[in-house]
């Protein structure tokens, strides 16, 4: 079995990975990055996403007005419920610099899109979204002399009292040993492990669609986790939102999420309301709804709208199942007639006049219907009516390992492992630990990734 050896390993080649891979370069030390993907997947879930949250002071060439440190912790608190607030501190704080780190290997941005995203304030948009981003991390990377292999599984992970001495691999030709002075951890959530899933969902996994790369599946996790890491996060908690029911199992990325929520009703395999489509701007609530359609009977729902607001989001790539009346509309989803036509007359009867206005939490509203909606209710009364199929889309998984201010993994014992970091979707769950707010996945990975990529080449090479 052959070996080679470096300064740092890092496992994983996202966002995180790479932003940790770089700064370990940039220190001095000598690099390789482990990818399980071959080269055509290679960027994890970052190749799908399309910005991050980014704290300001002042405009910028593509942020609007300002976005103060307080607001962005203000957001997460109220989406995540708690979390470890020195590194989310550190999260936000640090936000204010990524988009020049960026730009220094190679990202460009442009302005945010429009519709239901209200993210021109608050978020960075790459230009030519995540592979755009990707792309040009691996260019900078190449520049630099680090190496990167692809279609390398980790199948052991060599410890010795918590320091990170190797990772035994597999490749297309064979199994060998990767050894490294540190080590970065920064290969994802599980939420491709459908086996993991079923075991913490049961069958209700097996409707969930996973949004991202079918190589996260958790491996380096379980492998920590049983090596004595401590773990943080609930094993079912995640960041999944309602996508297109027709959506494939794996990979359909931001294409198959569905923007018309709050923009009209939805209803379960009943014909029945659940929850409140209009509580509060689409980039702070839009990642709850996963989990709504995952409770719901057979995890399908369906998002109703009518011709009122036609155009006024981002289209799912499948088309709109139409009708000229809700009963034909209800025969084609499958849902009881009666049940569906008699919800949608009595939030007709419950909607008050109000200005519609997506840009703010505006007056429209309904009173005396369970459950209310709180912001942009309008009858539904504009034929032909249509409706998007919905089923709980996984993003990435919030189990992961507890980490300290350095990017450090903690083991049980409330040490610190002696040489080995995480960042990204690996430790997010110590700053998220519920809910999500647009963004900010992406900002974890880069601030962590720099933090994790500089401490490992600091311990490399001291």
């Amino acid at each position: 079995m052959s070996a080679t050896a470096y300064d740092v390993v890092v496992l994983g080649a996202g966002n995180a990975g790479l932003s940790a891979a770089l700064s370990a370069r940039a220190a001095g030390a000598r690099v390789v990055v482990l990818e399980s993907a071959p080269r055509h997947f290679r960027g994890g879930n970052s190749r799908h996403t399309r910005n991050l949250r980014v704290a300001h002071s002042q405009p910028t060439a593509v942020l609007a007005d300002t976005y103060t440190e307080d607001e962005f912790w203000t957001d997460l608190l109220r989406v995540s419920g708690s979390t470890d607030e020195e590194l989310a501190r550190t999260v936000i704080r640090r936000s204010a610099g990524c988009p020049e780190w960026m730009a220094g290997h190679g990202v460009r941005f442009q302005s945010s899109l429009k519709g239901t995203l209200q993210l021109g304030r608050t978020n960075a948009f790459f230009l030519g979204g995540g592979k755009a981003l990707m792309n040009s991390y691996f260019a900078s990377a190449e520049r630099r002399g680090i190496e990167v292999q692809y279609d390398t599984t980790v199948e052991h992970l060599e410890l010795a009292g918590g320091r990170f001495q190797a990772a035994v691999v597999g490749t297309p030709t064979g199994t060998s040993v990767v050894r490294g002075a540190a080590a970065v951890l920064a290969s994802g959530g599980f939420e491709s492990n459908l086996a993991w899933l079923g075991e913490v969902w049961g069958p209700a996994a097996d409707n969930f669609i996973v949004r991202g790369t079918p190589f996260n599946t958790g491996r380096v996790l379980r492998l920590m986790l049983d090596a004595g890491a401590e773990p943080v996060g609930e094993a079912k908690a995640c960041h999944a939102i309602a996508v297109d029911a027709r959506a494939p199992k794996f990979d359909g990325g931001i294409v198959t999420r569905l923007d018309s929520i709050p923009l009209g009703i939805v209803v379960n395999a009943q014909g029945l309301r659940f929850y409140d489509e209009g509580e509060e701007f689409w980039p702070k609530r839009y990642a709850i709804w996963g989990s709504l359609v995952a409770e719901q009977p057979d995890q399908i729902a369906y998002a109703i709208t009518d011709q009122k607001v036609a155009g006024r989001f981002m289209p799912s790539m499948f088309p709109a199942i139409e009708r000229q009346t809700l009963g034909e509309l209800a025969a084609a989803l499958g849902v009881p007639p009666e049940a569906f036509e008699d919800t949608v007359h009595n939030f007709n009867q419950a909607v008050r006049p109000g200005r519609f206005d997506l840009a703010a939490l505006d007056d429209c509203r309904t009173e005396g219907v369970v459950p209310q909606k709180s912001h942009w209710a309008q009858t539904l009364d504009a034929p032909p009516f249509c409706a998007y199929p919905l089923r709980p889309g996984i993003t990435f998984t919030y189990l992961g390992v507890r980490v300290n201010g350095e990017a450090r993994v903690l083991m049980r014992d409330g040490q610190p492992a002696e040489n080995i970091h995480a960042a990204g979707e690996i430790m997010a769950g110590n700053i998220l630990r519920r809910g999500y707010v647009a963004g900010v996945g992406m900002t974890i990975g880069t601030v962590f990734g720099r933090i994790a990529g500089e401490g490992a080449a600091r311990l490399a090479l001291a």
